[in-house]
């Protein structure tokens, strides 16, 4: 029986991150790696090692999934590995930003956010 996605929350912010980063397209580790850079403007850089244990456990708990297809198979290292965002790692991730969007409505509120208060 799969859990439900409330299960999983709170995402630790690393593992938002490479489900943010598989969210348009399927991924090599690497291109993951580069993904989270850009995407937070240097801010998080991931080490191969941690990167590695992150994909493990999201495998393990269904979020993400290898894949055998490649973009441009002639051209790609057959010795890389693709990952997808599973239907169940999509919703963890949706359920995941609801989470963060009321947790952001209550520090505005609070005086602690830009914007109303």
């Amino acid at each position: 029986m799969t859990r439900p996605p409330r299960d999983f929350l709170p995402l630790k912010p690393l593992d938002l991150q490479l489900l943010l980063g598989l969210a348009e397209q399927e991924r090599h580790g690497y291109g993951l790696v580069q993904d989270v850079a850009e995407r937070t403007d240097g801010l998080v850089t991931l080490e191969p090692g941690n990167l590695y244990r992150v994909i493990k456990r999201l495998l393990a708990d269904g979020l993400v999934a290898e894949t055998d297809r490649r973009t441009v198979p002639d051209l790609d290292d057959e010795r890389r590995r693709y990952y997808r965002i599973t239907p169940l790692g999509r919703a963890v991730a949706e359920a995941e930003s609801r989470r963060m969007a009321q947790l952001v409505r209550m520090a505005r509120d609070c005086g602690f956010a830009p914007g109303r208060a």
